[in-house]
């Protein structure tokens, strides 16, 4: 159990780390040589050409104005200095939603937590329930901070009161912030949509489930359907071809030709010396030749290999997969395929919203339709076993935050981990950082399964990445801390009482845990955010391929990689700090300044990287919000849940009744919600598309839409090399009549009588 001092331990070193990320971040952004590295975007936008500093440098590489580092603080005021409407010009929606989640936070704790320390602190301090109690059971461990828990107040007590009220106060302080907050994020997406300028995937929609025809092919078949459906509004379209082989070989080569060139830039430096590699994998082992005859060998051969694949994707109809890009001659029309049912069969020609170009993600277009289900099944049994297994390291972790009770069952391992320094660094900083270290590779693995299920879009899998990542942390982080923790704490005592009085050290119990997340929110949430700005790796990353590969400007700005927020690790993340914040508002109080920081703290630092840094990969126009707005209800659903619980076992079941009002409640307003708020994100109105249809053919009559469109969803591989597009996507253009291939369909009960036997539907 961890202590005040393991907890001043644990701050001390987490708050002197962040210092010392902060301090060399402050140091590192001032150098030219740097420039690159923590302020990519600028460079991407044009606006940054040259260091900042190049008037007081004396250095083509140090920045020796020694002024400049007196203000290394100053890039704080300067992220919160870019006005909202101005932040989403420069970096989308997606990023200025992202970062509202940590200002939400803020806006719920704060209050929560001055209301919470001038009611429930004095409540629980003078409740003396804790000593009393470890008269009567010796093997009951606490801390002074304990004390400040729901923990110390006697059984039974009127106080129980106060904490019923402020449960139902901080709840519905909640569901207001996240009322007004939904709604606002609803009205800054209509806005954004309204005034975004023409995307590709505005006027497209993505065709999946293409039905076989036997007398046409993927492309005539989809032309012909559209055609006779849409006569008014289909324009064109594209057929997804299955490219991965061919993808495959084009980033084999482009690696292939990166080691080339950094050969060659190392001969050119030293041309005295040849230099040598071996033919194994990543140069290890095998036989030892000249590194460029080599590499220029190679990528000859995948030049041929890439040729032939190209070929045969282009030729071979068994490459074509039964999916298409459509594009429509308005959004209007796009809306009304997107939101529709095409035919009486909903298993076919099924339609929906084609990502934007760059967010589409190709790999897994070419997955039949029907292998899908299958997949997602198979890594929900995955994600069941995975989840439950890593309960594991999680229950060792526990062990490390609790040495007091494992003295208690293995009394030999006392004299070794009794020295105080050693005891206070143990449990107020190992169990967080060695936690964290478990979750590394998590996230990974995760959007590993969300690829296999064979979502289309890189939205889609940080999406699933992020659901799956959340229920992972609430079951094994939140739920397997307390659960394992609390038993491994109280082992002896389970074993030497009645089971009747099991439940009543359980609800003890619970809230003491909030030692342990404090250490885990100094050490993820505090020293963790400060390294994010750090940019340890793209920072060395960006000096070697400098130092071995850039010969020419343009090599440098290949050389940047300005990086993008990873919403599939870094929202479920958060949402455990409002889980925290929640359950421990009631409960242990003391938890919440803690959180308070982490909310302040994360809020600057994204800001500053996504108007500095970060790139996105795609824009959503905020599409995950409403998935925030739930796992914030799911947590609140939890913390009414499990003070239910901690009444329960305090023999304040007198309370029961009022508490369960609260879950009832906090229900009914998340489908109100849901109901009021959740179709601006998943549905276009048909009005806003008219109006954006209408303005643009009064600004723009003579727009070549088609021209627009014809490129955007063909497959990156075929953008650098010819490609040849099927001739059927353009015969339909100002023509009254559809061409089809059918030789007759007399005999067909939907078949026409007339114009089919000379293959022309009307």
């Amino acid at each position: 159990m961890a202590s005040v001092q393991d907890i001043i331990v644990s701050a001390t070193v987490n708050i002197i780390s962040a210092i010392i990320f902060l301090v060399a971040f402050a140091i590192l952004r001032l150098q030219p040589f740097n420039d690159r590295v923590y302020f990519p975007k600028w460079y991407l936008k044009g606006i940054r050409g040259s260091p900042t500093h190049s008037k007081a440098l004396v250095s083509k590489f140090i920045n020796l104005d020694f002024k400049t580092y007196i203000r290394f603080l100053n890039w704080m005021p300067a992220a919160l200095r870019m006005p909202e409407p101005e932040l989403i010009d420069h970096a989308g929606l997606d990023s200025v939603v992202y970062i509202r989640i940590y200002l939400l936070g803020l806006k719920i704790f704060v209050p929560i937590a001055a209301l919470a320390f001038v009611v429930l602190l004095p409540v629980n301090w003078t409740g003396e329930t804790l000593e009393k109690m470890n008269v009567k059971v010796k093997d009951l461990t606490f801390s002074d901070i304990d004390k400040l828990s729901i923990s110390n107040v006697p059984a039974g007590s009127k106080r129980f009161w106060a904490h019923l009220t402020m449960a139902y106060v901080f709840s519905f302080w909640t569901c207001y912030a996240l009322y007004k907050e939904y709604k606002y994020i609803a009205n800054l997406r209509l806005h954004f949509l309204a005034s975004e300028q023409r995307r590709p995937d505005q006027f497209t929609v993505l065709v999946r489930n293409v039905p076989p025809d036997p007398d046409e092919s993927v492309s005539e078949h989809v032309e012909h359907f559209f055609c006779v459906n849409h006569p008014d509004h289909y324009l064109s379209h594209q057929i997804v071809y299955n490219a991965n082989k061919l993808a495959k070989l084009v980033a084999t080569k482009k690696s292939m030709q990166n080691w080339l060139v950094y050969y060659q830039t190392k001969y050119e430096r030293e041309p005295t010396k040849k230099p040598i590699t071996k033919t194994g994998f990543w140069g290890l082992y095998g036989e030892t030749v000249d590194a460029i005859d080599h590499y220029t060998a190679e990528i000859g051969r995948l030049s041929e290999e890439e040729a032939v694949e190209r070929e045969k994707v282009i030729s071979d109809p068994n490459a074509i997969i039964p999916a298409a890009f459509v594009s429509f001659k308005s959004r209007w029309g796009a809306v009304i395929c997107a939101q529709t049912q095409q035919t009486s069969n909903p298993t076919i020609w099924l339609t929906e919203w084609a990502p934007e170009p760059r967010d589409v993600y190709w790999d897994n277009l070419a997955i039949p339709y029907v292998e899908l289900s299958v997949r997602r099944l198979l890594m929900a049994v995955t994600l069941f076993f995975l989840t439950f297994f890593f309960m594991i390291p999680i229950a060792f972790v526990q062990s490390l935050a609790n040495i007091e009770g494992i003295e208690k069952v293995f009394p030999f391992l006392k004299s070794v981990i009794e020295t105080d320094v050693i005891k206070s660094f143990v449990q107020g900083f190992l169990p967080g950082i060695a936690l964290k270290i478990f979750l590394i590779l998590l996230p990974t693995i995760l959007m590993t399964m969300s690829k296999i299920e064979g979502f289309t879009a890189l939205s889609s899998l940080d999406r699933r990445s992020a659901a799956k990542y959340h229920l992972f942390l609430l079951v094994n982080v939140f739920l397997g801390s307390i659960i394992t923790g609390t038993a491994l704490q109280q082992l002896k005592t389970f074993l030497n009482q009645s089971a009747t009085e099991i439940p009543k050290t359980v609800g003890v119990s619970i809230p003491m845990k909030a030692t342990f997340f404090i250490t885990y929110i100094m050490v993820d949430g505090w020293a963790g955010i400060a390294a994010e700005i750090v940019r340890l790796v793209p920072l060395v990353m960006f000096h070697l391929k400098n130092t071995f590969l850039v010969k020419t400007e343009k090599d440098r700005e290949q050389a940047t990689d300005p990086g993008s927020l990873d919403f599939a690790t870094y929202e479920p993340r958060i949402q455990l700090y409002f889980l925290l914040g929640l359950v421990y508002s009631v409960v242990t109080p003391i938890l919440l300044p803690f959180v308070i920081v982490f909310f302040a703290f994360a809020f600057m630092v994204f800001r500053h990287q996504i108007i500095n840094v970060y790139d996105q990969k795609y824009e959503s126009a905020a599409s995950f919000w409403p998935d925030v707005h739930r796992r914030i209800i799911i947590g609140l659903i939890i913390s009414q849940l499990l003070l239910m619980g901690l009444m329960s076992t305090k023999k304040a079941e007198h309370l029961t009744p009022f508490l369960i009002a609260l879950p009832i409640l906090t229900i009914w307003f998340h489908l109100f919600c849901k109901g009021r708020f959740e179709s601006v994100f998943k549905i276009f109105p048909i009005q806003d598309a008219m109006v954006k249809d209408t303005l643009e053919r009064a600004t723009e009559p003579n727009l070549n839409l088609k021209a627009y469109l014809q490129d955007a969803y063909v497959h990156p591989v075929f953008k650098d090399g010819e490609f040849q597009r099927p001739a059927a996507i353009d015969e339909e253009e100002n023509s009254p009549l559809v061409p089809t291939k059918r030789v007759s369909q007399r005999e067909s009960k939907y078949g026409s009588d007339e114009g089919s036997e000379n293959g022309i539907v009307e």
